[in-house]
């Protein structure tokens, strides 16, 4: 008895040209979040450039290529993609510059005390789910 062949994966399915320039305007938008993120310490860079490179994966190769070959963004999307971690260096400078700026916020900007307590454990929870992500180095 011959079996039918199996179904594509997602990955494999080819996709319908709306699809296809929405995961490129998501992967765009992302990437723009995620370069404002480098100017304002509030919005974190690498999730936003994660997703970017995961929107172009499934739509653009050449967009995608384009983030693997980028000096600064590709040696991280490359590690991300091969072994699904983020270097110990890089966790540790996104939680400490998160803490600097969430804690200088608690202390100098915002007033409310829920707020306050929002933004610290906003950051201790984004900063617990970074460092599970495992590290190869």
């Amino acid at each position: 008895m011959d079996l039918p062949p199996p179904l594509p994966t997602a990955a494999q399915r080819p996709l319908s040209p709306p699809v296809r320039w929405l995961l490129i305007a998501a992967g765009w938008l992302s990437l723009v979040l995620g370069l404002i993120g480098i100017l304002l310490p509030v919005l974190p860079t690498t999730p936003f450039v994660l997703l970017a490179a995961a929107c172009f994966a499934r739509s653009s190769a050449r967009f995608h290529t384009m983030l693997l070959r980028h000096r600064a963004f590709g040696p991280l999307l490359t590690e991300w993609e091969q072994h699904r971690s983020i270097p110990r260096r890089t966790k540790l400078w996104a939680i400490a510059l998160m803490s600097l700026t969430l804690g200088s916020s608690i202390v100098f900007f915002v007033q409310p005390i829920g707020l306050k307590w929002a933004l610290a454990a906003m950051g201790v929870a984004v900063a617990a789910w970074l460092w599970r992500i495992p590290s190869r180095n």
